[in-house]
């Protein structure tokens, strides 16, 4: 069943509006994540609200020559189920738009164990600094959520029902390596102020597909 990468990304945000867009470096935000996971082996699409507001993802993910999905901009659940539908994905692995940094070795490792372990959710947060764990849905389990989760914040939130019903599913967590345990570090960009450290943390690394590792090292004085 195939794999693939699910970005979500919109301009109307509620702490910092048109982040997407803002430059990080010499490119936007969207794509520096876009440049930093669109060489793994799995098809990767941009999924963003069909809110005029949006085009502008739509159109840097032409520019980029990334796929793009327009759907519900409430409905994120929503958004995601139609979108692996359209794609046919059996596997749908969530990034976020506001995240620049996710590890594309643990990315690698929890598919592999993922697949493994036959899963229908496995994930990769808790240990690593915020921002830069992931997570796979198996797609029964995404259609699950979909049909049965009727809460605002099952809506809002693609593995909330999930989290909710863990007792109906099969949850793997992938081990994280002690050299990348730094849960009090936060390389995910919420606010100004985030916007801020982590352009200067930026501004200290060498290319897009820096590790983990390198990342606390580097940047964990800039954060």
């Amino acid at each position: 069943m195939t794999v693939g990468i699910i970005l979500q990304a919109h301009m109307d945000s509620t702490r910092l509006p048109g982040k997407a867009m803002m430059p990080f470096g010499k490119v936007t935000l969207l794509e520096w994540i876009v440049s930093r996971v669109r060489n793994l082996p799995w098809d990767l699409v941009v999924a963003t609200s069909d809110r005029t507001i949006d085009e502008k993802i739509a159109d840097q993910s032409a520019e980029l020559e990334t796929l793009c999905f327009r759907g519900s901009d409430e409905d994120v659940l929503d958004r995601y189920y139609q979108c692996a539908k359209t794609h046919q994905f059996g596997h749908i692995i969530r990034l976020t738009g506001d995240n620049p940094f996710p590890d594309l070795e643990i990315l690698k490792d929890m598919v592999q164990l993922h697949l493994t372990m036959n899963a229908d959710y496995t994930h990769s947060l808790g240990y690593l600094p915020v921002g830069i764990g992931s997570e796979i849905i198996q797609f029964g389990a995404l259609e699950k959520s979909w049909k049965l989760g009727e809460k605002a914040h099952h809506r809002e939130h693609v593995n909330e029902y999930i989290i909710e019903n863990k007792r109906n599913f099969k949850i793997c967590k992938l081990a994280v390596n002690q050299s990348k345990t730094a849960p009090e570090l936060s390389f995910t960009i919420d606010t100004i102020e985030d916007y801020k450290k982590m352009n200067k943390c930026r501004e200290r690394i060498k290319s897009t597909c820096m590790n983990t590792e390198e990342l606390i090292q580097v940047c964990s004085s800039s954060v």
